[in-house]
């Protein structure tokens, strides 16, 4: 009985460094692929979002610049899958916040993630790893005609 306690001892010690090793891979993901996602799309509704340097109204009133990060369980999901989830809820933070603001788009968004901005009219930033994925936003919140 001691031997045996001492074997699962020693296979736990080998196997904890393997569970520690965190990933962070930060890759770049398609704006279109959220947007024109029919689930994501239904819920971001009211407000418009443009990004990078994409062409947009000009506002008449801006609130000024928002940031968000958020972070969603990576487990047992895509990277793909956990980093576009984790973009919708980034976007629906910036949707609540300008709602709240009376505004209707937010424009210049650009990705944060790590406080290392990327302007992109087509991609986004995300960082995956074993059990987290994380995408983090700035954006201009503004009324436009």
């Amino acid at each position: 009985m001691k031997m045996l306690r001492i074997l699962c001892v020693m296979i736990l010690c080998l196997a904890l460094p393997l569970s520690v090793n965190a990933r962070d891979t930060v890759q770049t993901l398609s704006i279109a692929e959220v947007m024109e996602n029919p689930e994501y799309a239904a819920r971001l509704q009211g407000v418009k979002f443009f990004f990078g340097d994409q062409a947009h109204p000009t506002p008449s009133k801006n609130f000024g610049e928002f940031r968000t990060n958020k972070k969603t369980n990576a487990f047992n999901k895509t990277d793909k899958y956990a980093c576009q989830w984790t973009m919708l809820s980034a976007l629906l933070q910036l949707q609540q916040r300008a709602l709240e603001l009376g505004g209707n788009a937010v424009i210049n968004i650009k990705s944060n993630y790590k406080n290392v901005p990327v302007s992109s009219e087509t991609e986004f930033t995300c960082g995956a790893g074993n059990v987290v994925a994380g995408v983090a936003l700035i954006g201009e919140i503004v009324i436009t005609k």
